[in-house]
């Protein structure tokens, strides 16, 4: 499996393998309408860039990826581990109209033509599919949420909420901060540790002065734990390509964000 780099229009943007057969997309910073700082497809709401540049660049990135841009339902994240089963009342929410939810890192839908969107700009985002229920999720998962088994959380959602079955179940682990940029303090990998034990080991490692964590990795740990066996994962660092995407480390807050976008 693999992911591919698409371009229309200027407008770059990601697919992978293991979501074939449901629309899907990884957004990049290439192709939208935002002035610097946000320069150019910023796809981030609430982050100072104006609204009527942030709608137009859903309306070109939903184009390329063959979805309703007025339907997309957005997340509203906080590194927690809360899954929010999305619904047609939800059309639009985070866009379009207020979200009444104050906390989704996760959601997951049975519901076609309703685009579920997730945000990243370092964090971890992935997206799943099961095409034998006709469902899928979309999981953001920073290193908390990734310590919080967020991922693990949201497949066990989509069994409980649609029979779905874990190895029945692709996922895409999209474009992220890699261990080769994720420097950080005792607190990570105590995190990590204290939910996963030794399996964690393999993914930490100490350079010295710092740790380095490869979340990615730790990611498609709690996938298999769930019995996914089908998952791909972007080998791209949002921190290394900051051509192609906006890094929080890089840039702290003055920046935009790209997406995971999924829809039956």
């Amino acid at each position: 499996m693999s992911f591919h780099s698409h371009e229309q229009n200027g407008l770059v943007y990601l697919t992978s393998d293991a979501l074939s057969g449901v629309r899907h997309g990884f957004s990049t910073r290439q192709g939208g309408v935002s002035a610097p700082p946000w320069d150019t497809l910023n796809l981030g709401v609430g982050r100072g860039d104006a609204l009527a540049s942030v709608q137009e660049n859903y309306r070109r990135f939903c184009a390329a990826v063959d979805m309703d841009a007025r339907s997309c339902v957005l997340s509203k994240q906080v590194h927690e581990d809360k899954i929010r089963l999305v619904t047609p009342e939800d059309r639009g929410k985070g866009l379009w109209r207020d979200r009444d939810y104050t906390s989704v890192d996760g959601m997951i839908c049975q519901t076609p033509d309703l685009p579920l969107v997730v945000f990243g700009a370092d964090c971890n985002v992935i997206l799943l599919y099961d095409g034998v229920q006709g469902a899928i999720g979309a999981v953001h998962a920073g290193w908390r949420g990734t310590a919080l088994g967020i991922v693990k959380k949201a497949v066990e959602a989509m069994e409980r909420e649609f029979g779905c079955e874990g190895g029945d179940i692709h996922a895409a682990i999209g474009p992220s901060i890699g261990a080769c940029c994720f420097e950080t303090d005792g607190d990570v990998p105590h995190a990590l540790y204290e939910a996963l034990g030794e399996d964690a080991a393999p993914f930490i490692t100490w350079d010295g002065w710092k740790y380095h964590a490869d979340l990615k990795a730790i990611n498609a740990l709690w996938l298999r734990q769930c019995g996914v066996t089908e998952i791909d994962v972007c080998p791209l660092c949002t921190s290394c390509r900051t051509d192609l995407f906006w890094s929080h480390r890089k840039t702290g807050g003055n920046r935009g964000a790209q997406v995971a976008m999924i829809s039956l």
